[in-house]
């Protein structure tokens, strides 16, 4: 088998690896844990399942690790497993080091619009502008 299959086939089964241990850590975790990790990310619920399904190529994106590691809770061996078999599957993409954002939730209350695309509008603009604040107090 040539070096390069070898590689590629290595980087496929890390992806598949490391997308089996957010399998894992999202299926030990309560009911509802997808939807508020689809929230905070500003994405539908379908994502989440779609970033944890082995079998799918789509890479987990880098920028997301630190939301998913906070709202999911990873233990630490799981942590370590998945940044290793990350790195494998996505050499090229510096992690450093993924510190958690150090963000809360809060639930508050808006208006329902009955329509599922305007309210899906309202919640990604309202995610948008806690994120934007947050990333101003980072930048002081």
């Amino acid at each position: 088998m040539p070096q390069t299959v070898k590689i590629q086939v290595a980087k496929t089964e890390a992806l598949a690896a490391y997308k089996a241990i957010l399998r894992d850590v999202l299926d030990a975790r309560p009911s509802g844990t997808r939807q508020r990790l689809a929230s905070a990310l500003g994405k539908n619920r379908s994502f989440v399942t779609q970033m944890a399904n082995a079998s799918s190529l789509v890479p987990v994106p880098a920028q997301h690790l630190p939301t998913i590691f906070e709202l999911c809770r990873f233990s630490h061996v799981q942590r370590e497993a998945f940044l290793a078999a990350y790195q494998v599957a996505h050499p090229r993409r510096l992690l450093g080091e993924i510190a958690p954002p150090h963000m809360r939730a809060v639930t508050f209350f808006v208006p329902d619009f009955g329509d599922t695309r305007k309210n899906r509008m309202l919640d990604n603009l309202l995610i948008g502008i806690a994120k934007n604040v947050a990333q101003l107090l980072r930048n002081e």
